[in-house]
């Protein structure tokens, strides 16, 4: 079941037209977990009305290793909330199904920049960025490299 799974993931990473993009995305994301301004991922945007409507990622600590938690919030007869830890390394394959179907946005939230990876109506990822919404790091990120 295992090599499957990867070998979805390596179609997925060599043969999607969007893959530099969501690439220099995710390294971005990487990028901001390793050097502590990290501070929330969302995955926003949908297409139609699905019950599924955001995805939240942050980070979290288990068994004292840096993991991230993903947030499901799913409307269905009220709101759901679906938490899942996982290893940093599996945070592409985790959420890049989700791209396109059904987000349109992804939203990078650090204390440098906003970085929001958008699928135009052609489906063609581009990443534009804004000044920070957020001041201050993940809570959980900051208490775990000041240890």
């Amino acid at each position: 079941m295992q090599n499957n799974f990867k070998s979805v993931i390596h179609f997925r990473r060599y043969k999607m037209p969007n893959t530099p993009t969501y690439t220099t995305f995710f390294d971005t994301v990487k990028s901001s977990i390793a050097n502590g301004t990290f501070a929330k991922l969302t995955l926003t945007k949908t297409i139609g009305q699905p019950e599924l409507q955001n995805i939240y990622v942050r980070t979290a600590v288990e068994n004292g290793v840096l993991k991230l938690s993903v947030t499901h919030k799913i409307y269905n007869e009220g709101l759901q909330e679906i938490e899942k830890i996982i290893e940093m390394d599996a945070m592409e394959a985790e959420l890049v199904p989700y791209i396109n179907n059904p987000f349109m946005w992804v939203l990078l939230f650090t204390t440098e920049a906003d970085v929001t990876m958008k699928l135009n109506k052609k489906r063609i990822a581009n990443i534009t960025e804004q000044p920070p919404t957020f001041k201050n790091p993940d809570a959980v990120l900051s208490e775990f490299r000041n240890q």
